[in-house]
């Protein structure tokens, strides 16, 4: 299932608590996807405590509690680490991370947990969701099979790499436009995992964030660029991401397109997504800049003058994830609606 899709699920899970309808998720795909960012931002963006407990580091005991006499009794330490509505706030998410690499024995500690919401006399605040995030078995990851019991208290999504979601998060992150238009040019490698070849460093929605850092720092060292690169998402794909950067010297003046000057696209079409890239970039930046309409006017304008009309929409398209509903009011929107109206309305 597509991100932006999983992130809805888990904000209607979360505003389900009320009613009494949550159900535990249990969010599948292999390392790199995005499975522990999905669950991190559905956080943030409801300003909601997330506790992220990875369970291929505990103990039984770390889940359960330690046993402690009172009088003739055993009675148990909660841990710290679960919700406490007191320390913690009345509402929030818990987050229990890799899943399927943790020994069977925390995995049953987990049973109760998830489905009763309790262990022992521990009681889950009822304002906090559950979420959980594991590999498969074919992922290549130190993994056991879920057993029957502990794979029947959740309902079950597998998280799809999705590069329109991808760019989406991206603008509004900051990734550098190099890697967004590299990514644009070559969509094949947002995800390129195959468990067969056992690789250390592959492309992923999270190397390539490391790729976005990696550029950072080393650009102004071109010697140690390809390989930081390689390090991050692969040697092909590094390599392919390095020759991609150093072309961009040939990108038009971006300054000068945004103020409504005239400039050429270029001929080459990795420099079109690359240019593509640099202008939502700079335009997902500018929303509270008092000339940001009229900016993005002269983003459509020169988003017609693509040889490719289907260039120019997706240019547009990422434009209307970056900045929203305000492109509409743009005095160049009817313009360019009206100009590529014969793809927009093609049959298919």
């Amino acid at each position: 299932m597509r991100p932006i899709h999983l992130l809805r699920i888990l904000k209607t899970e979360i505003e389900s608590l009320n009613a009494g309808n949550h159900t535990p998720v249990m969010l599948w795909g292999p390392p790199g996807v995005g499975k522990s960012q999905l669950v991190a931002q559905v956080a943030r963006e409801g300003a909601l405590p997330l506790i992220d407990i990875r369970l291929s580091q505990l103990e039984p005991s770390d889940l359960r509690g330690i046993p402690f006499r009172i009088d003739d009794r055993v009675e148990w330490a909660t841990p710290a680490m679960l919700p406490d509505e007191s320390k913690h706030g009345r509402q929030g998410v818990l987050f229990l991370d890799e899943i399927t690499s943790a020994a069977p024995s925390v995995s049953a500690a987990a049973y109760q947990l998830i489905l009763d919401r309790r262990l022992g006399e521990y009681v889950v605040p009822a304002g906090w969701a559950i979420v959980a995030a594991g590999n498969r078995q074919g992922d290549r990851g130190v993994t056991y099979s879920m057993p029957a019991p502990l794979a029947n208290r959740f309902s079950h999504f597998e998280v799809d790499a999705h590069l329109d979601d991808w760019v989406l998060w991206a603008y509004r992150e900051g990734i550098d436009h190099c890697v967004i238009g590299f990514l644009r040019f070559r969509p094949e490698l947002l995800f390129d995992f195959d468990p067969t070849l056992n690789p250390i460093a592959f492309p992923s929605p999270r190397s390539w964030e490391f790729a976005h850092r990696a550029l950072q720092k080393f650009s102004n060292q071109p010697e140690m660029l390809s390989g930081a690169l390689q390090a991050c998402v692969g040697p092909a794909a590094g390599v392919e991401l390095h020759a991609f950067a150093r072309h961009l010297d040939q990108l038009p003046d971006i300054d000068a397109i945004l103020e409504g000057h005239q400039a050429a696209v270029p001929e080459d079409l990795d420099l079109q997504y690359a240019v593509a890239a640099a202008l939502v970039g700079r335009a997902s930046k500018m929303a509270e800049q008092p000339d940001a309409v009229s900016r993005y006017s002269h983003i459509l304008r020169y988003a017609g003058l693509f040889p490719q009309k289907e260039m120019g929409v997706m240019l547009v398209a990422d434009l209307h994830r970056a900045v929203g509903s305000d492109m509409f009011a743009a005095e160049g929107f009817p313009e360019w609606a009206h100009h590529v109206a014969d793809v927009l309305l093609a049959p298919d």
